[in-house]
């Protein structure tokens, strides 16, 4: 099996640390969590939820579209929040990237404190099966 290939694109924010936008290992493509930066300036995009979750959202799909994929393959998604009271409005602006779609499996989990201190993150896992 070839090793698995790192995934690199500018239009989503550089890592803020050691790691890659994401890692294509075979049929899978594993997305690292992706907060609500802009990738032009590298500084936070809004300070609201709604807002960071739509620039979270828009930088999980640069990440898939530079490996190859979109939401239609995401097969495992992991939301962590920073207060719980603002499930339902992340729910709403999650759930418009897989109108249409079988939406794929997911978590959503409550955590004390965040990169950067922002109020949400999400990670994405898809699968593109050899042709």
């Amino acid at each position: 099996m070839p090793k698995a290939q790192a995934v690199l694109t500018d239009k989503a924010p550089k890592p803020i640390g050691p790691y890659s936008q994401a890692m294509r290992a075979g049929d899978f493509l594993f997305c690292s969590g992706q907060i609500a930066l802009d990738p032009l300036t590298g500084n936070l995009a809004a300070t609201d939820v709604e807002g960071q979750t739509k620039r979270v959202m828009e930088n999980a799909k640069a990440v898939l579209e530079a490996g190859g994929a979109a939401f239609k393959n995401v097969v495992k998604t992991t939301i962590f929040l920073k207060s719980m009271a603002d499930f339902p409005k992340v729910n709403e602006i999650y759930g418009t990237y897989f109108q249409g779609l079988v939406p794929p499996a997911r978590s959503t989990v409550e955590v004390a404190r965040l990169p950067k201190d922002v109020l949400v993150e999400v990670e994405v896992t898809a699968y593109l099966p050899s042709a």
